[in-house]
């Protein structure tokens, strides 16, 4: 493939991604969180395999715009599910899982990568993904929908079930003398499916344009689309684009590894955020990662001005672990927490759509921007990194403003 063609069959992932969460949340509310989580399965079977069997570009970009939708579907599916599903004590916690997850599939598949980077050797790597995906669908089968889905489309019964399945089964397998844990669980069973109010469950869901005029989601609406905004505008897929580039300067023999360090910093610096996010709150650990974020992206470019790769190098793996610890991971978890039942699957599709196409633009524009900025200089490259910090500062600021 030309660099014009093979351009394309990356950027459509992005495309299908921005279809799937665009539509997610009629799935959401029709199918239930379990059917949205086999849809996805399904359609990343189909992606996979479909790539894998490829003989020509337009079933590579057929099969790769599926794995978009079902990483579209999967992204705005995940946070609802699994919000809906954990204890209070430990709800953020568990959303950071998704994130966490995320990250370790990057990992693999960046390992995968480096066995199978060669001509006549790429296919078992989407074989692998088919894989995956027809394993999802089968265990898909023996994990139950969230009770407060289940009593907003009126099957009582079944959310009872799925409540004592869920937390009386879990105490008679503990120890009885941990308090500690059966408090928890108490916690989770008056919790879930009851926490959400009737008048509240008994509202229709809103659509995607109902959520731009309804008034009681006008706030919640800002908190997620300045944090989608920040999250990207911070340049995280352009400093990983342009990682292997400035740390191959200063590693010329490790070239091959460069983005399998990354994807290994990215993954361990997921692990704190487990911890912290419960400890400093959601506020807290996101104004901790931002700072590290916009410090290492100044450094970034100083150090890419100045000819110092090193320098350059050392704050590409700062600005990975910050955003790891907590710009990555947490807005996600936000958004189920800000939104109201009936406006938790609209609001998540706003949001993940919003990710989706301000990530697009951050790839699309990266490049013209650093040789425009830069004049086409080697030593002024940097600049680009300078205007992703001025963008991300005002961004993080105007959302601190609406998420007190």
């Amino acid at each position: 493939m030309s660099d014009n063609t093979f351009s394309f069959v990356t950027s459509v992932f992005m495309i299908g991604g921005l279809v799937g969460s665009l539509f997610a949340n009629k799935l959401l509310d029709r199918y239930g969180r379990k059917g949205c989580t086999r849809l996805n399965a399904l359609l990343m079977t189909l992606g996979a395999a479909t790539m894998a069997l490829a003989q020509s570009v337009p079933f590579l970009v057929f099969g790769r715009f599926l794995i978009g939708v079902a990483a579209g579907v999967g992204l705005c599916t995940t946070p609802v599910y699994l919000d809906e599903l954990s204890p209070p004590a430990i709800r953020g916690r568990v959303g950071v899982f998704n994130q966490l997850a995320v990250v370790i599939g990057i990992l693999l598949i960046q390992g995968l990568g480096l066995l199978s980077a060669q001509r006549s050797q790429w296919r078992p790597v989407l074989w692998f993904s088919a894989l995956l995906g027809v394993l999802q669908l089968v265990f898909s089968k023996f994990v139950v929908d969230t009770p407060v889905w289940l009593r907003s489309v009126g099957r009582e019964g079944d959310a009872s079930t799925v409540a004592t399945r869920i937390w009386s089964m879990n105490k008679a397998h503990l120890d009885p003398t941990d308090d500690v844990v059966h408090r928890l669980l108490d916690e989770a069973e008056h919790s879930q499916p009851d926490s959400t109010p009737e008048r509240e469950l008994a509202q229709p869901p809103v659509s995607v344009a109902g959520a731009f005029t309804a008034r009681e989601l006008r706030q919640p609406l800002v908190i997620v689309a300045w944090i989608m905004f920040a999250q990207q505008v911070s340049g995280i897929n352009a400093v990983m684009y342009y990682s292997n580039i400035i740390m191959a300067r200063a590693l010329p023999d490790a070239v091959q590894y460069i983005s399998l360090g990354i994807a290994v910093v990215n993954a361990v610096m997921t692990l704190p955020a487990i911890i912290l996010i419960e400890k400093m709150g959601r506020r807290g650990l996101l104004i901790l990662s931002s700072t590290g974020v916009l410090a290492s992206l100044l450094v970034v470019g100083y150090g890419i001005d100045a000819g110092k790769s090193v320098m350059s190098s050392v704050a590409i793996t700062v600005f990975v672990g910050a955003f790891a610890i907590g710009l990555g991971p947490v807005p996600f978890v936000l958004i189920p927490e800000v939104s109201p039942f009936h406006g938790v699957s609209a609001l998540s599709s706003i949001a993940i759509s919003i990710n989706w196409f301000i990530n697009f633009f951050v790839g699309l524009l990266f490049l013209p921007l650093s040789h425009w900025l830069s004049d086409n200089n080697p030593y002024k490259e940097g600049r680009v990194f300078y205007l992703f910090a001025a963008v991300f500062f005002v961004s993080f600021v105007a959302f601190l403003r609406v998420y007190k």
